[in-house]
């Protein structure tokens, strides 16, 4: 048996095997132990002897962070870091990594997606023609070029610049909302507008915010009230930034044209959920990340900031740098 100077525990992961970084930690001295339950129980009792956690969707709670007085660093495998407590790393001095662009292709390729399968209406016509109605469905009455649309990009991070270069390829007219994003700076052929405007002009939304307490709840009734009625909404983000509850509300009084979620605010959702079975709605399960790329991308990439910290480097994406000289890891 190999022998280990380091031990990290993964809470949670949602692909068939953490082999690969597995194998990439003990490479480096470091075991790697996967929770049999992401509960904070469990979790917390598990963290006790741990020099690092490895998390994907589990949440990393203060309690899990004070019961593991070796950990150095909370590793995100993925982009958003909503799910581990900030303020008690930070007053712990535990350095938060994720990884930022590992997935621009394949979020990107699922919002495309799931514009050309609303558009061409390809659920409900593959339904219908496997049920021997070829010949008999009405043709859509929403499909439309296209190049005659408008494209409404919330958040123009990597993200949704890298959908700007899909959606122009469509010959789609583009616009976007980000307080961030400063005058001039946008990419070629994207015009900066306000939310309200964004609203009322687009005939697909499409949400790439990240989740903060400024953003939860970013699209509610009032913004769903400015949409048109023919809009198709969709959110590859995080589920909290729309209002579920407004959301089933607009599709149910038709104020939209209908949604493409990857996401939902309670995952999995309630069996009893409205949204399950609405015809003008497309769900997948949080797989927008997906392809065997960017998995194995994911997986080695968390694991390589683990390596990092653990010897004493700065990581390549650091998420809480304010702490920088007051880290449990002795960085170099």
């Amino acid at each position: 048996m190999p022998k280990f100077k380091f031990k990290a525990l993964a809470t949670d992961y949602t692909w068939p095997s953490i082999e690969p970084e597995r194998r990439a930690l003990a490479d480096a001295g470091i075991e790697l132990v996967a929770s049999p339950a992401a509960d904070e129980a469990t979790l917390a009792r598990l963290a006790a002897d741990v020099d690092a956690i490895l998390f994907c969707f589990a949440r990393v709670t203060p309690a899990v962070l004070r019961a593991a007085p070796r950990c150095v660093i909370a590793a995100r495998y993925g982009i958003g870091v909503d799910n581990v407590d900030r303020a008690t790393c930070n007053e712990l001095g535990i350095v938060i990594t994720n990884v930022p662009d590992y997935c621009i292709d394949e979020v990107t390729d699922h919002v495309m997606a799931m514009i050309l399968a609303h558009n061409r209406d390809l659920g409900q016509l593959d339904t219908a023609v496997k049920r021997g109605g070829w010949g008999k469905v009405p043709l859509p009455k929403h499909s439309r070029r296209l190049r005659n649309t408008t494209l409404g990009i919330i958040g123009l991070g990597r993200i949704g610049r890298a959908l700007v270069t899909k959606a122009g390829a469509f010959g789609m007219t583009m616009v976007s909302h980000d307080p961030y994003v400063k005058p001039g700076s946008a990419p070629a052929g994207v015009r900066m507008v306000s939310l309200e405007e964004l609203l009322k002009a687009s005939d697909f939304v499409t949400v790439h915010s990240p989740l903060t307490q400024e953003t939860r709840g970013l699209i509610g009734r009032a913004q769903l009230q400015l949409m048109k009625p023919t809009a198709f909404l969709i959110n590859a983000a995080r589920g909290p930034l729309v209002d579920e509850a407004a959301l089933v509300e607009a599709l149910q009084a038709r104020k939209i044209g209908g949604a493409g979620l990857d996401v939902l605010a309670t995952e999995p959702p309630s069996p009893a959920s409205p949204l399950l079975t609405m015809p003008n709605v497309i769900i997948t399960p949080h797989t927008a990340f997906y392809s065997q790329e960017s998995l194995l991308e994911l997986e080695l990439r968390t694991a390589g900031e683990v390596v990092r910290v653990l010897n004493g480097e700065r990581p390549q994406n650091w998420i809480n740098p304010e702490i920088a000289g007051k880290t449990r890891a002795k960085l170099r």
